[in-house]
């Protein structure tokens, strides 16, 4: 039986809070199952890093992904090379298993248009911001593949809890039945929309039973879990490239999780959840839970994570010495790039901003 035909309230799980296998384990090589683990330790600790740097005023607001690791890197490594991937703002980790640079990542953060520019062949649609925006975005590029005839790729979108409350959510999952494409749709139900909690969210038992309504498949897995995201994620975009003759070809994945940390460094999450909330899903941390079962079975030891962790350590350094290396960006770029051409609305905004400057100098426009 397919991994995908359970109950959506039937969550899938591999290893539990303790790293022990309490699921089918995956058919991952061990190289590949030490390269998530490396993975998603660079990811915790380019996100202390990034924390770190916009508090100390070296870059602009940004989207922690801490607890979420495991989520986005079984996800991503279960992508084929010329699959697609359409994040939202906070799959940092899942980009860069895709071939984004960290640099590119942190430049997107500091203001620079260049981080929206994706590496050639790494399939990457840029981040969305607006809550749900991207997809409709993603089952346009299902339909494209289909009516293209490239039955070898799908598309994976990646959403929060809180897009699930958007019409885009809704049309994009009944356009993607409807029509059949191939789209997983990836939801990091990580329990605050900001701060408004899941269940205020929706009345439904699970996220992923909204599925049914769309007349696709829905399941939920533990997002902390890695392998049991990675099971979930390769089996949905197998069917979504080559169903059976009874499949649909779209899934909803409900990947259930935490952030550990704020929704943003704009944001204060100790206004709307308490510290023993946080602590009881800190105990379900996917780092030391794969990292266990890797040591368990012999695929790593003391000297392989302290070879990691240093490596992982110099990497980011190193992209933020290039990032920081980039000159700034020039403020009237951010006019520049919404449209071909300035709308008159915007135009008056850039008059008045050049006006402004003119007057103040760049001096006016830092903050001391």
């Amino acid at each position: 039986m397919s991994v995908l035909q359970r109950d959506p309230q039937d969550q899938v799980r591999v290893l539990d809070e303790d790293g022990s296998v309490v699921g089918d384990v995956p058919d991952i090589d061990d190289e590949t199952m030490v390269e998530m683990y490396r993975y998603m330790r660079l990811a915790r600790h380019f996100d202390t890093r990034a924390v770190s740097l916009q508090r100390q005023g070296r870059m602009g607001t940004y989207p922690p992904l801490s607890g979420q690791e495991g989520a986005q890197i079984g996800s991503a490594v279960a992508l084929a090379e010329d699959d697609w991937m359409v994040p939202s703002y906070r799959e940092h980790g899942a980009a860069l298993v895709r071939g984004l640079p960290l640099k590119q990542t942190l430049l997107y953060w500091m203001g620079h248009e260049k981080g929206n520019e994706m590496p050639e062949g790494a399939n990457i649609f840029p981040p969305a911001v607006p809550i749900a925006s991207q997809i409709p975005h993603a089952t346009g590029a299902g339909w494209a593949l289909k009516l293209r005839e490239e039955a070898d790729k799908a598309v994976m979108c990646y959403f929060g809890d809180g897009a699930t409350s958007e019409g885009d959510f809704h049309e994009g999952l009944n356009f993607a039945g409807v029509f059949d494409t191939p789209n997983v749709f990836f939801c990091n139900n990580n329990q605050w929309a900001i701060s408004v909690p899941r269940e205020r969210q929706t009345a439904s038992e699970t996220l992923a039973q909204k599925a049914v309504a769309y007349g696709i498949d829905g399941i939920q897995v533990d997002g902390m879990d890695p392998l049991a995201v990675y099971a979930v994620t390769q089996a949905a975009l197998d069917k979504a490239k080559n169903p059976q003759e009874d499949e649909c070809r779209p899934t909803l994945i409900e990947a259930v999780q935490y952030r550990f940390g704020a929704h943003t460094t704009a944001d204060d999450p100790t206004v709307y959840r308490d510290d023993e909330e946080v602590e009881k899903w800190k105990a379900k941390d996917p780092i030391p839970r794969l990292e266990t079962f890797l040591r368990e079975t012999g695929r790593l030891d003391d000297e392989s994570v302290d070879a990691i962790e240093e490596s992982v350590k110099e990497q980011v350094a190193d992209a933020i010495d290039a990032a920081e290396s980039d000159p700034r960006p020039d403020p009237s770029e951010m006019f520049e790039y919404a449209y071909a051409e300035m709308t008159p609305e915007v135009e008056a905004q850039y008059e008045e901003f050049q006006a402004l400057h003119e007057k103040f100098g760049d001096e006016g426009f830092l903050r001391e």
